[in-house]
This record gives C-alpha cells, structure tokens and sequence, in this order.
C-alpha cells in the first residue's frame, strides 16, 4: 500500500447498534476497491473484518480496529467499533482517534439504543458524521420511516443526501440529490447513470430543497444569494454541504445495502468529498510537536509475538527502527518493524506519515493511552482516553494448581488488552475479582483468557463483605488451664465488651483496667492479641466484628504456668462467652449509587430500587430527558444491577456505585446467613473428624 498525504486521507470511525452492518459494509467497501476479490459474509464466517474467533462464532465485532480502503487516488481508514454496549470502551479508544464518523442504521428500525449511546460519544468528541440508512432491500423497510426516526432523535439538521431506487427487493441504486442524478449498481458492483424514474421527481424537489435551505446556512455569502431569489450552482450546493458537514451543522443521510453492495461506491465517494481530511483535523495540543514524529497508541492487543500496539501518527513521519520516547513514563522506546494491519493479514510498512495508522509490536514500555514521540523538546502527552468505570464484577478461581500458577499472568495480560476490565481482590474474602461492563463482556474476557493463554477460570457471585457487632453491654470470664507434665498452662481474664457508635472512624478498642497487678504487664498484649484474632474471626457468621470496645477488668495468673500464650487462649474464650450475650448483630455493606435514566424509566427504576431494599435519597434533572437517582442500596442487591438495569431501560441507563457504610441485616436474611455459616461450620467439623 502506498504512503498516502494527510490530505488524501480520511480517518472514519463507523458506529451503530449492534447488527446495523457496519462489518458489511468494510467488506463491500474493500472488495469495490479491488483490495479483495470475494466479498466476506458475517453470516458466513469469511468477513475480512471480523477474524477474531469469538467474533466468528459470535457473529459481531468486539475489538477496536483500523481497516484501510484505498478508493481514488484517496485512503479511508475505517475504524471499525463494537455495536454491543459492552465493549463501549473499543467505542471511546476508536473515536479518541477518528476525524469523523459514520453511522449506519438500518431501515428496518430507524435509531436503536446502541445509535443513541455512540452518537453520544461522538458528540462528546464533536465529531463531523454521516449516516447510511443501510438494509433498504429488506421486507417492510422504508427510507422516509428512518428517516424521520433519525431527525426525531438527533434534529432537523439531518438531512437526505440520497432518495433510494425502488423498495424493498426492488431496492436497486440511489439519486444524489446535488446533481440530480441517479444511479443503480448492477450486481451491486458496476455503477451506471440512470434516468430519475418519474415517481420520485416529486420526492427529489421537495427533500433537495430541504437539503439546500438547511446546507445554506453554513455559509452567509451562499445564503444571502439564496434569500434573493437566485439559483445555486452545483458547485456552491456541494461546497456549503462541506462545510456544514465539516462543521456538524449539517449531517448527511445516505442510502444503501451493504450485504447487496448497492450505493457503497456512492458512499466512499460521500466519505471523501464531504468528511475532513486528516490534515484539516490536527488537535490542537499536536501543534507543539512542530515536525517531530508523534504517535497515540489507541490498542494495545496480544499476539504470539508478546503485543501489537495500534497507533495514530499525528505530527511528522515514523519509519522502520526509529528511537522514540513515551512522555508518559519517559522511557525510551525502539520502533522495530512497522505494520500496517488489515484484518488478519499484515504487511510490512516503510512509513506511517502523519494522519495515517499502524502497529508496531514488543514495546516494552508503552500502553494504550500513551503518546509516543521523536521530539526532545515536548513535555506534554496528547489527552488520553477516558474509559468508562465497570459496574460488573465476579470473583474467579483457577479450574486446576496449573490454572493458578498462570492465572495472574493471564489477568494481568487481558487487562492491558481492555482497559474497561479490572482485577482486584478483596482483602475480607481473599477472592480475586474480575470487573467489567456486563455478564457477556466477563463471559468473553474469560474464554478470551482460556484460548489466548491457556488458563482456564472459573466465576460466581462474590461473597458479601458482612461484618458483626454488638448491640449492648456484656461481662465474662475466659479460664484456660491446662497441665501436661512439666509446666502447664494457665490464664485468667474478666472482659467486658461494649458497642461504639458506628460513625466512629475507630472500629475496635481495647482498654486495659487492671489494678494491683492481677494480671502482670507482659501478658497484657497477649489478651489483647486474643480479642482481636477472635474479632477478626467473627462470632455468629464468620466475619470480622467491628464497633466493640474491650476492657480487660479482672484475672488471675500462675507464677510458672501463665504466659502470654496462655492469656491469649484466655482472651478467646472469654469474646466467646461475652459476645452472646452482648445481642450480636449483622451488618452489612451499603452502597451509594447513582443512576442515571431517561425520564420515562423513573417509576419503574425507582419501584426496582425499593424491590432491592433500597433507599432513594434524591433526584435531579438533567439535559436530553435524563434524570439521575441518588440511593443507598445493599451491596448483595447490586450485584446483578448492571444486568436488571440494562433491562429496564432498554440500555439506555448507566450508574456508578461506592461503598458508603455498614448497617444492621434485616432479622430474616442474617438468620439464614448464620444459619448457612452454622452448617457450613459443622459440615467442616464432621470433614476433619472423619
């Protein structure tokens, strides 16, 4: 493949719901450019574009990835995204490096939720875009019904630069509304000019004079000769589009049949005369660079040889054996062998100039994210990505020792990969916790970790982090005597245990009342170990207690046979004789959440929170429609809310959680907590026995 200049080059993100075509499309798209000679199927498994196992067997992209298209002296770079709202962060990396998007719909069901939430992210980066109503020749499909569901969502500067060619199974070709012609793809390859049918001559004057009063106003001088009356040139009708496309005042709607390839070739054309080239969409912040070679690594992926790293170039020109340094971590990097990846095959680059992609593979120091640079001068990476926090989390346990021996390479590795996963453990359970955007995104990081890296892991719920406490006052006595010939053992303590209040930043005192030397000081510590480690095993569910203050009042001691083993022996017995009748109680972890709906899911989110014992603290406003709801809800009913929630509001709602206080169980589900612990307890007890 050639080097091409930034301004030949277009850099388009393609977005949509899951299973608008997106992945056709790049199929149809290289094989019209002569890069292939078949054109892949989805359905079919030979989609150049999805390649990846799971993706196959899915039948859906799940990674981020850069396919180029070279389409009249001009190169597109497609950036392919997941449709799926569990891979949104491929979504977020993908825009954090496109010039613009496209976004494909289907005619069938106009804007879906998945439309809805990319369209968001591209707002956010404030992204030029087009839209392909794609899948025109399917049943009961009509280009006007999407189109009015596209205006509905997104405003009346959504506009049809296309009318389609018959309907349905009729679908043959499209009219451009600008010059006025039309044009059919036989075998949905070889494009001709056709007459306009008399049928749509109608349709044609009323959606191009839509097209023009609404392109006009991105140019004062354009408009101004339209207010007076006079005709517009083709010329200024395809300029003032430009701008308005380039500008995000105007967003073009065109139409097609990706599986069919009919108005693609329309469509790439659409893509380069009306999309900015990658020279006219340097950021800002790159300017700093001035000619030096700078490069954003946007995919960091695990390959056989260690890792593929997927790069923007956005100043100067990276060749092969280049010496470049992160600006994040300072360290130095060597550029080896540059790839210019397309799908599964690969080849060898002799250059990546600025607004162009490429990979690169074995940096040692270098992760998504980072900017890359030959400069000595430039201190300042590019902006990051932000990814979106996981609200999923499952605890996971190797399948086998070997499983284990691996299992933290293997985790380590697949989070470099997906920077929306997280691996942590919980210091109370001892449980390794993998965290993610949803049930189907941990289902794939899991099979992903089996077949890349051999390890295989098996997920449940994660165990509640309960505590106990006590709710009153409580005095005992713990004896712990025992002769064995030689010097025996001997302690005597008299504890008394008391609540604290539980907002009190501390969990646990202990207090030392002794008077007259009952009990020596260098046996003092030994109680105090007692108290604590019968503390941390907990009492009626085997969690740790919090909230208690322990005296030590009273005791006895043996001037051969005490020691501080003994006291502590001692201590134990005597938490174990205090502590029921000091009316012991479980708490449990409640979580502040605040979820963020559209207006008209509030009654049936708010009666769901109430269902998981939840309290609504308060509710605001937002823009679009949105509202957000403020609760304190416990954390053993939030652990499938990212699954209840996404039903609900049909993916439309989000929500962030964080730990915010212990509170008493309700009396009906702490008896079956302890009476589960109580079973468990003996089952163990009988196990050792035998």
């Amino acid at each position: 493949m050639k080097v091409y200049r930034a301004e030949q080059i277009r850099n388009v993100a393609l977005i949509s719901h899951v299973g608008a075509g997106k992945t056709s499309l790049i199929d149809a798209a290289l094989y019209n450019s002569g890069a292939v000679t078949r054109q892949g199927k989805v359905d079919e498994g030979t989609s150049v574009v999805d390649y990846d196992p799971d993706e196959i067997r899915r039948r859906m992209s799940l990674n981020v990835k850069v396919l180029p298209v070279e389409w009249k002296d001009h190169k597109i770079n497609f950036i392919d995204t997941p449709g799926y709202a569990d891979f949104s962060g491929e979504v977020i990396a993908g825009l954090r490096v496109a010039d613009a998007a496209l976004v494909v719909v289907t005619a069938e069901k106009g804007v879906e939720v998945g439309t809805e939430l990319t369209w968001k992210y591209a707002d956010e980066r404030n992204l030029p875009r087009i839209v392909l109503v794609n899948k025109l020749d399917r049943e009961n499909t009509e280009f006007v019904q999407a189109l009015e569901s596209l205006r509905a969502h997104f405003g009346l500067k959504v506009v049809p630069l296309q009318l389609p060619i018959g309907e349905q199974s009729g679908f043959k070709g499209v009219i451009d509304l600008i010059k006025q012609k039309g044009y059919t793809f036989e075998n949905g390859t070889k494009i001709q000019e056709v007459a306009i049918p008399p049928e749509l001559q109608e349709s044609l004057t009323s959606y191009r004079e839509q097209l023009i009063e609404s392109a006009v106003e991105a140019d004062d001088a354009i408009m101004e000769k339209f207010l007076d009356g006079q005709e517009l040139s083709e010329e200024e009708l395809l300029m003032v589009v430009k701008k308005g496309t380039r500008s995000g005042e105007l967003i073009p709607v065109l139409c097609g049949s990706t599986s069919k390839n009919i108005g693609i070739q329309t469509l790439l054309d659409a893509l380069i005369d009306y999309l900015p080239s990658a020279a006219e969409s340097t950021p800002t912040e790159v300017k700093a660079f001035g000619n030096a070679a700078s490069a954003f690594v946007f995919k960091t992926a695990a390959a056989q040889v260690g890792t593929i790293s997927s790069f923007r170039v956005y100043s100067g020109s990276l060749k092969p054996d280049s010496h470049l340094t992160n600006l994040q971590t300072k360290a130095d990097e060597r550029i080896g062998q540059l790839i210019t990846q397309h799908g599964k095959t690969q080849e060898n680059a002799i250059e990546i100039p600025a607004g162009d992609f490429g990979a690169v593979a074995k940096l040692t120091n270098t992760h998504t994210g980072e900017t890359l640079t030959t400069s000595k001068d430039v201190a300042q990476p590019l902006p990051s990505i932000t990814f979106p926090a996981p609200c999923y989390t499952v605890a996971v346990v190797p399948k086998s020792q070997t499983d284990l021996d691996k299992m933290g390479n293997a985790l380590a590795r697949i989070v470099e990969e997906d920077h929306t996963l997280r691996v942590g453990r919980d210091p109370a359970t001892a449980e390794t916790l993998l965290s993610g955007m949803g049930e189907a995104h941990l289902q794939i990081a899991l099979e992903t970790i089996k077949r890349k890296y051999g390890v295989e892991l098996e997920s449940h719920d994660p165990h509640i982090s309960y505590r106990e406490t006590i709710r009153k006052k409580a005095r005992a006595n713990g004896r712990h005597k025992r002769q064995s010939g030689g010097h025996g053992q001997f302690g005597d303590v008299w504890l008394e245990i008391e609540p604290l209040p539980r907002d009190s930043e501390q969990t646990f005192v202990f207090e030392d009342k002794i008077v007259g030397g009952v009990v020596p000081n260098q046996f003092i510590p030994g109680v105090e170990k007692g108290v604590r480690e019968s503390l941390k095993r907990g009492f009626i569910s085997g969690n740790p207690m919090l909230y208690v203050k322990v005296s030590l009042v009273d005791g006895k001691y043996h001037p051969v046979d005490s020691s501080a083993q003994s006291f502590e022996v001692a201590a134990s017995l005597g938490m174990q004789e205090a502590v029921p009748q000091a009316n012991p109680v479980l708490l449990e972890p409640l979580m502040n959440v605040v979820v963020t709906i559209p207006e008209y899911n509030m009654g049936e989110v708010m009666s769901d929170i109430n269902t998981k014992r939840g309290h609504v603290l308060g509710m605001e406003s937002l823009e679009n429609g949105m509202q957000q709801i403020s609760a304190l809800v416990p954390q053993a009913e939030m652990l499938h809310y990212a699954t209840d929630l996404r039903s609900i509001t049909q993916g439309r709602g989000f929500f962030t959680s964080e730990f915010a206080r212990y509170e008493e169980v309700p009396a009906a589900i702490q008896q079956e907590i302890t009476a589960h612990h109580t079973a468990l307890h003996k089952e163990k007890a009988a196990q050792h026995g035998n």
